[in-house]
């Protein structure tokens, strides 16, 4: 390539066909090890009298006077150098805004061709990822779908280097993700085919590229590249993204006859156990199935933690055999597992054992522990705790936590903003959901969404836990808590009821065996109690901490900690814009009034961008 990447920043470029910037015909692969590239601030060369710079070499050191005083003495600026590059090229290589006005204003050609590559200003300035001069070019009618001497467009190129923001902001433009080289390959054909890894194919799946288009040599689809490359991440997303496993190329080869003629078992691995996946998904009963897998996983988990209650509460006193069913129950539950309830459905596991759990606690409640408490008063407890339990639990994972929702045009006029602003950045724009991020927001892989106020995504419900169910959250936490309480303390007092000994007469292992002996069913319930009330009261009293005295999420609270930890200067978790006290703290998070005596601040967290701070006075604050 022409510019070979580097870039005249006082340090070695004596003249324009020599040093960094004097580099014609470099292949693109090397383009990666050259990274001195000038900025705008970097320090000029040491005692040089500028004004003996010819203009080629002002225009690589940014040098306007210079370059004004040469152009207003008589010089073309569309007049090219020995290597058939002109003053616009060297500008757009070293991102001087400034030149590539003036120079345009002065006649210089915005699509001129020039270099050993036979490339346009935008080509390189696409190459190098200046963002800033792609849009001022694009601004001054540049070309994005011009082909270069290799056969590429602007996107291509911004595919080959991986400039994400480049990418996003010239499809945003109007180029399409579907354009096509000299060899009629789309940029996610070249992407699979010449970039180990995942970006930028994952990042050109959010465009809605084609995934049957074939090129116009070998008639390859993008999985056909991914495969002759030996792209394993590639190979994975395109599959992820349900690429054809069907479509044969000119010489009638599937993705997998490819995989079979390199010999990379991994790939034939992969492409064979997506076949056998998708040959399940057309059996009608498999579909049915899969409709209700979470209600299979529920029913398994119903009945694996009754079948170990069930095989503890034999009579048998051989372990040995007890043990023997137990393996024989967890083998036959996984195979269940593994043939009916597919891998995105397995994440609920989690979810289904607590309801399990939750069920077969409440059952021996009810039956076993309610007779021994006297009055209805003491019985209240566990009714009103199951209804609250049950009631936020639903709503919490029925609530939207906040996904940030905004359509394709949208997308592209946020990127087009934030590209023109000089803000297109992660801290700011979400490469996977192609949005705008909102203060305080997260992208959650798992969901595969970005979740305002984002706190965590918790397993025990599968479900993000944002601003729209965080409160509810924390009450699901306080009722549970509240269950568990109850029924560990009826579990106390059923054994005292109904056990002949009592730890204070009879010591802890005598006491330990009577126990198991009487009823091996409620210490096993016992154990279900204590291991749910230990991680629901832990995350109760993080949340409850988090909440009333930093008024943070947490999220918040885990980036803040590590940051103090990594920091010479300690971060304060409590100095934070988010913290107004604990009162207002609790009145905010859940929008209680308190019969008027507090005022929360109303805030929109899906729409707010920018950080305002509140006076102690004026606490009502509005989304903008």
């Amino acid at each position: 390539m022409e510019s070979g990447g580097g870039g005249c920043g006082g340090r070695e470029c004596k003249n324009h066909s020599h040093g960094p910037l004097g580099h014609h015909g470099h292949s693109w692969s090397n383009m990666y090890e050259e990274k001195d590239l000038p900025k705008e601030q970097d320090v000029l060369p040491f005692a040089e009298d500028y004004s003996n710079f010819d203009i080629v070499k002002a225009t690589q050191y940014g040098l306007l006077d210079r370059c004004q005083e040469l152009v207003e003495a008589g010089y073309d600026v569309r007049q090219p150098d020995k290597e058939n590059v002109t003053l616009l090229h060297w500008a757009a290589i070293n991102n001087r805004l400034d030149l590539v006005k003036f120079f345009i204003s002065k006649g210089a050609v915005v699509d001129q061709l020039g270099g050993d590559l036979n490339s346009t200003p935008l080509h390189w300035a696409v190459r190098q990822g200046h963002l800033s001069m792609v849009i001022l070019l694009l601004k001054c009618g540049a070309d994005p779908t011009l082909i270069d001497g290799e056969g590429y467009s602007s996107l291509h190129l911004a595919v080959l280097f991986q400039h994400m923001p480049v990418i996003a902001y010239l499809i945003s433009k109007g180029q399409s993700v579907d354009t096509t080289d000299h060899n009629g390959q789309t940029p996610l054909m070249l992407s699979a085919h010449k970039v180990i890894g995942t970006e930028p194919t994952r990042f050109l799946l959010k465009f809605n590229p084609s995934l049957k288009a074939v090129d116009n040599i070998e008639k390859n689809t993008a999985l056909h590249w991914a495969v002759v490359s030996g792209n394993v991440s590639a190979v994975d997303v395109l599959l992820e993204a349900g690429s054809s496993l069907d479509i044969k190329n000119i010489k009638g080869e599937r993705p997998l006859d490819l995989a079979h003629q390199t010999k990379n078992r991994l790939l034939v691995h992969l492409l064979c156990e997506e076949e056998k996946l998708r040959a399940r998904k057309n059996s009608r009963f498999l579909r049915i199935l899969e409709k209700y897998e979470f209600l299979l996983l529920l029913v398994s988990s119903l009945t694996l933690i009754w079948a170990i209650g069930y095989v503890a509460d034999l009579n048998s006193d051989s372990w040995l055999l007890k043990g023997s069913l137990l393996v024989f129950i967890f083998v036959i539950m996984s195979l269940i597992a593994r043939q009916f309830v597919g891998v995105n459905k397995l994440q609920y596991f989690p979810l289904a054992f607590l309801l399990g759990s939750v069920f077969w606690i409440s059952w021996t409640c009810f039956i076993l522990f309610l007779p021994d408490f006297s009055g209805t008063i003491s019985q209240l407890p566990f009714f009103l705790g199951m209804l609250g339990l049950f009631y936020y639990l639903y709503k919490t994972i029925r609530t939207d936590p906040g996904f940030i929702k905004t359509t394709e045009e949208e997308n592209k006029k946020n990127i087009i903003n934030l590209g023109e602003s000089g803000s297109l950045d992660f801290r700011t724009f979400c490469t996977s959901c192609l949005v705008k991020k909102p203060l305080r927001s997260m992208h959650c892989h798992t969901c595969n969404s970005c979740v305002a106020r984002y706190d965590q995504h918790c397993i025990w419900i599968g479900r993000c836990i944002g601003f729209g169910n965080h409160s509810y959250f924390v009450l699901f936490l306080v009722f549970l808590t509240m269950v568990n309480i109850w029924a560990l303390y009826g579990t106390i007092l059923h054994w005292s009821e109904h056990c002949t000994t009592t730890y204070w007469q009879d010591g802890a292992w005598t006491s330990f065996t009577q126990i198991v002996s009487c009823s091996p069913w409620v210490l096993y319930i016992f154990t279900l109690i204590s291991f749910h009330t230990s991680w629901a009261m832990l995350l109760l009293i993080l949340q409850l901490y988090q909440i009333t005295f930093l008024g943070l999420t947490s999220h918040e609270r885990s980036a803040l900690w590590k940051q103090s930890k990594r920091s010479k200067h300690p971060v304060s978790l409590r100095k934070t814009p988010y913290n107004y006290g604990c009162l207002q703290n609790l009145a905010d998070f859940f929008q209680c009034k308190c019969f008027g005596m507090l005022k929360p601040n109303i805030i929109d967290w899906t729409k707010q961008y920018t950080l305002i701070f509140h006076s102690l006075k004026d606490r009502n604050v509005h989304a903008v």
